[in-house]
């Protein structure tokens, strides 16, 4: 027999580490090859981690709730053959493969690890405020308990606010570890960025019987449903290409234009948590591809079946609560990009037209877009300017289009 050491594969840019949230196998049980062993949880998704071979779990290496870092070993497994063997992080693991255990270069004069670079971004450090952080590493290089222990006094030296008791016949009911995420993320969203909100009303109608007219067709032809969702995503692409000072992100007094157009799609889980996958390089599809990206997608989060690197590295988020009823809102951004864009419930509406025999009151469906960007860097004219292209976008439908 040979032991084989199962390792923390590597799961996408970013993270470097995981928590064990529950063991699926037990020592001494069989495991088939491809079979999941274990749970892990990270700050982005969790997932189950796979056995690249058959065998028996000779040992657990690590324990329930410990953090584990990518390539450190979790279990040895009793296999055919005779000589111990590593397990191939890249071969372990379906998901996109990184360089999240090797330091990096962040400047001339400092070197920041992926999981202090990862800290930094999910508690809104810039890079200046990052440098001034003394590290007590080899060469001074700043740990993750210096991070830790950075962000433990910019906490307590907030002031404190008063902390509601519960009264008798009170339900207490402890956040599930997501929501804990959602929480502190959007926390730490509005202490960084000063919220602007612009709201801006469009006359979907034709947009609404366009889709109407093919939607049967459209789901012959391609497989798929359409919903108004990829109709909503590509005209914010469109949008974004006409004014790309919307797809940036902050960096202390730096301001990072993206490349790329990544647009992040908040979806709403069945336990009432939310998750935002992302459609990576949203403009180089056609409607047909974003459909099928769309609903893949969506299906996908409510299993709990996305991969870490689905949820990463988006440049734009849009939400859709028309779905749930409302009309308008003031989304939060999602860090660390600056905008965010809340599409309303299309509703019919009684609307003054004008025509060449003059103003007529008719029945039209509408929605309002509510655009909500940071005022550091998006100002109301830009901000209030990319909503209204939107809206252009949405009501420029024409009937016998095609797809």
């Amino acid at each position: 027999m040979a032991e084989y050491k199962l390792t923390l594969p590597e799961m996408g840019e970013s993270i470097a580490e995981a928590t064990v949230i529950k063991w699926l196998k037990e020592e001494g049980d069989p495991i088939d090859l491809d079979e999941s062993v274990l749970e892990i949880a990270t700050d982005k998704v969790d997932s189950d981690i796979p056995s690249p071979v058959s065998g028996v779990l000779k040992e657990k290496l690590v324990r329930t709730d410990e953090l584990v870092k990518v390539g450190q070993s979790v279990a040895i497994l009793e296999t055919r053959g005779g000589a111990t063997v590593e397990a191939d992080a890249h071969a372990e693991s379906g998901v996109l493969a990184a360089d999240a255990a090797v330091p990096i270069r962040s400047s001339e004069s400092h070197f920041y690890s992926p999981l202090v670079k990862t800290i930094a971004q999910r508690e809104c450090i810039s890079r200046r405020e990052l440098e001034g952080i003394p590290g007590t590493g080899a060469n001074g290089r700043v740990t993750k308990d210096d991070m830790l222990a950075y962000v433990a006094r910019k906490k307590s030296d907030r002031p404190q606010i008063a902390v509601d008791q519960p009264l008798a016949g009170d339900e207490v009911i402890e956040m599930d570890r997501v929501r804990k995420q959602i929480a502190a993320h959007m926390l730490r969203s509005k202490q960084v960025s000063p919220h602007v909100t612009s709201f801006v009303e469009a006359d979907v109608t034709d947009m609404v019987n366009w889709r109407s007219r093919i939607k049967d067709k459209f789901s012959a032809r391609e497989g798929e449903k359409i919903t108004f969702m990829p109709l909503f995503i590509q005209a914010v692409v469109k949008a974004i290409a006409d004014f790309p000072m919307v797809n940036v992100s902050v960096d202390g007094d730096r301001i990072i234009r993206k490349k790329c157009i990544h647009v992040g799609m908040a979806t709403a889980l069945p336990n009432g948590n939310l998750i935002v996958p992302v459609i990576k390089n949203a403009n180089q599809y056609s409607l047909s591809g974003l459909s099928k990206v769309v609903n893949d997608l969506a299906a996908r989060a409510r299993r709990n079946a996305l991969k870490p690197d689905e949820i990463q590295d988006g440049t734009y988020t849009v939400t859709n609560i028309g779905t749930f009823g409302s009309i308008m809102g003031t989304p939060i951004i999602n860090q660390p990009q600056v905008a965010i864009l809340a599409l309303g419930a299309i509703r019919k509406v009684p609307a003054v037209l004008e025509t060449a025999q003059g103003d007529v009151l008719a029945i039209r469906q509408k929605m309002f877009l509510s655009h909500t960007y940071d005022h550091r860097v998006i100002d109301g004219a830009l901000g209030s300017r990319f909503a209204k292209r939107v809206a252009d976008y949405l009501e420029n439908y024409k009937a016998d289009a095609e797809f």
